[in-house]
């Protein structure tokens, strides 16, 4: 199944892309759950730091933080970030019959990191110009925040537009601008498709979490007997197993959205040969 399942060989109904999603999430959790909880971990760097150096929650939110905290942070944010690529690029394999290990996606992850950060920051200035009317009325808090929630109407735009371009990126190697340019054109017409994908998606998350926190709380109060650090201990552990899961089914959106929107563009291509003028 994991040889036939990817790339998707028709158009897909709105059903038919989260069923894929799911199918992909199922086929390729467990070999992408390490990395995803690796990344997850590295993210926390600092905060581990600050806790093994006897830190307070109240301090980690205050922004009580000395130059390592930083340091930990910046490597932290840098290595997940990789590893975030990387278990897009292992669940591709997995599930298209490409083989590989994960050191190899870790692999393709660390040399495009640079490329997935200078994507994330096109995105972010893309939709910061879209916000950046709302700023020329700071003067008038009422004013500003009625022009974000206009303003948010374009930003949700150019952000679904630009959606796919960091899938496209790690698994075709694609340079960075054709990346970008590749999602605007795949996602063109689809916007209210994507909006209700990845609503549905996000629905999914939150329902997840919920069960995550709940689930984390009832294993963890019985075996601590009490004792607050270990009851803490053992719902930051269970927190971090089951939150790790939400970034395999991210991307298996994210690949199945961009299957689709793959094989729409390769079929109005084909259309628009097929009815285009003969050449001689």
């Amino acid at each position: 199944m994991a040889q036939t399942l990817y790339p998707p060989e028709h158009v897909l109904s709105i059903g038919e892309v989260l069923d894929l999603s799911f199918r992909i999430f199922r086929v390729s959790l467990l070999k992408c759950l390490p990395l995803a909880v690796a990344a997850l971990l590295l993210a926390q760097l600092p905060n581990i730091y600050s806790v093994l150096h006897g830190g307070s929650l109240a301090g980690v939110l205050l922004g009580e933080h000395d130059s390592v905290w930083w340091v930990l942070y910046v490597v932290g944010w840098l290595l997940s970030t990789a590893l975030w690529g990387a278990v897009l690029v292992r669940q591709h394999a997995v599930i298209s019959g490409q083989g590989g290990t994960a050191m190899d996606a870790i692999g393709v992850g660390l040399r495009r990191l640079a490329g997935m950060i200078a994507i994330g920051v096109i995105i972010v200035l893309a939709i910061g110009v879209c916000l950046v009317p709302a700023g020329l009325l700071m003067g008038n808090r009422l004013a500003m925040g009625l022009a974000i929630l206009v303003l948010l109407v374009p930003a949700s735009y150019v952000m679904l537009r630009l959606s796919c371009a960091s899938t496209a990126y790690l698994i075709n190697r694609w340079g960075i601008f054709e990346s970008v340019q590749r999602s605007w054109t795949l996602t063109e017409g689809a916007f209210w498709r994507l909006a209700v994908i990845y609503t549905v998606a996000l629905f999914v998350l939150i329902v997840f979490y919920f069960v995550a926190a709940t689930v984390a709380g009832a294993v963890a109060v019985p075996l601590g007997f009490g004792d607050v650090a270990i009851v803490t201990a053992v719902t930051t552990s269970i927190v971090v197993i089951l939150g790790a899961v939400a970034t395999p089914f991210f991307t298996a959106i994210a690949l199945a959205v961009f299957g689709d929107l793959s094989a729409r563009r390769e079929g109005a291509d084909l259309a628009a040969r097929i009815s285009g003028p003969a050449t001689p």
